[in-house]
């Protein structure tokens, strides 16, 4: 089924950054190719959200429902998924109800944009969650601001230690932020 039930597959119907998520970056076959775009039912065969949202009822978010949030969002009210990506569902969908989906589409771009920038130019083999993280979780002044301060960082320098300087940079906000991006494994 290569049908596309919705024209923006950057953001879920559910309100996940699909555009800043790891899958969606990923140039493995397992790549998620974003919500509702074609070949997404082969990775996602049964998605709720994208049904009843884009398919039933025509929608490209949720959050133009009428009934939103719905019983579908009660695993995600009580922070089930982990997943990056999820953080911000309900902050998505209060912002597009708020600024409208267009204007929320062109700084989920910029987002977008940016983390292309970080994976480009400082990936040094195993910063893209990290990277996806950034993008996904910090405000956009600061995403513009750590992109306007990378471009000072001494490009001559090895992509390892671009990386350790890039990184650095963006904790540095996140911290005086209180955000937590830092990852760290389950023991």
């Amino acid at each position: 089924m290569n049908q596309q039930p919705k024209k923006n597959n950057t953001i879920g119907c559910c309100g996940i950054d699909c555009g800043l998520c790891p899958r969606y970056i990923s140039k493995s076959k397992s790549a998620c190719p974003g919500c509702g775009a074609a070949d997404f039912f082969s990775k996602h065969p049964s998605c709720g959200f994208l049904t009843c949202c884009a398919k039933n009822h025509g929608l490209e978010v949720c959050s133009e429902c009428d009934d939103f949030p719905c019983k579908r969002f009660d695993t995600e009210k009580q922070g089930f998924d982990s997943f990056v990506t999820h953080r911000k569902v309900f902050h998505n969908h209060e912002l597009i109800r708020k600024i409208g989906l267009n204007q929320f589409l062109i700084e989920q771009k910029q987002r977008i944009d940016i983390l292309d920038y970080l994976m480009d130019n400082f990936d040094a083999g195993r910063s893209k969650s990290f990277f996806c993280q950034t993008c996904t979780l910090l405000p956009i002044e600061n995403l513009t601001e750590i992109y306007r301060e990378s471009k000072v960082i001494d490009h001559s320098l090895g992509i390892t230690d671009k990386n350790r300087v890039i990184k650095g940079l963006i904790l540095k906000i996140s911290d005086g932020l209180e955000i937590d991006l830092k990852l760290r494994r389950k023991s």
